[in-house]
């Protein structure tokens, strides 16, 4: 019956149904045409992040040889790889215990502190004091200390306490191969290796 009475007034509804389908063909095309964009769009994000991640990684045998400068350089690279902004780097006579400036993707305020040490020495209590003091001067709502070295347990209780981003040479390896600086806040605190680990390291750079 449908049928019948579509026959009978095809004249009449062939218009709005020609339009019907317009407007569908339209729409789907848009829908089409939108998500191949963002598909695009996606992989060229994943492209340049993994361009950038390339471009900056070192081995830390080669960071290790660096000037202090130049791994303060590093370290100012790869915040703002990781999509930090006004980042600058600060180091220098007179830094008020600063290194590396700058803002967090989600826009909250960071203060570094670099130290390329021998991997035998450890981080003492006294140069996260000099963090804290730095994060007061610049007003800072993240303070982050990384090093070529690993902390001492009284500097990793320390940090932990007060809430400093402690990035000793495992996570400093690991930010430097693709992870993102705020993903190692998620294992802060947490140890350095268990007691294998320390006797490798032990046996690897002395300490």
């Amino acid at each position: 019956m449908a049928l019948t009475l579509l026959l009978v007034f095809w004249t009449s509804v062939w218009p709005y149904l020609l339009g019907f389908l317009l407007v569908g063909a339209t729409g789907a095309a848009g829908w089409w045409l939108w998500r191949t964009d963002r598909l695009l769009r996606r992989r060229d994000r994943h492209w340049r992040q993994e361009d950038a991640v390339l471009a900056g990684r070192r081995t830390l045998a080669q960071v290790d040889v660096m000037t202090g400068t130049e791994f303060e350089e590093l370290v100012a690279g790869l915040c703002r790889r990781d999509g930090c902004t006004e980042v600058r780097r600060v180091g220098g006579a007179g830094d008020n215990g600063a290194d590396v400036l700058g803002r967090l993707p989600d826009g909250r305020t960071m203060v570094v502190q670099c130290k390329r040490y021998a991997p035998s020495r450890a981080i003492p209590n006294r140069e996260l004091r000099d963090l804290l003091g730095a994060r007061v001067h610049f007003c800072a709502d993240v303070a982050v200390f990384v090093t070529t070295t690993r902390f001492s347990g009284p500097s990793e209780s320390f940090a932990r306490e007060h809430d400093i981003l402690a990035v000793h040479r495992d996570l400093l390896g690991l930010w430097n191969n693709g992870a993102s600086l705020m993903s190692l806040a998620g294992v802060n605190g947490r140890g350095q290796g268990d007691a294998r680990h320390r006797t490798r390291w032990k046996q690897a750079y002395g300490g």
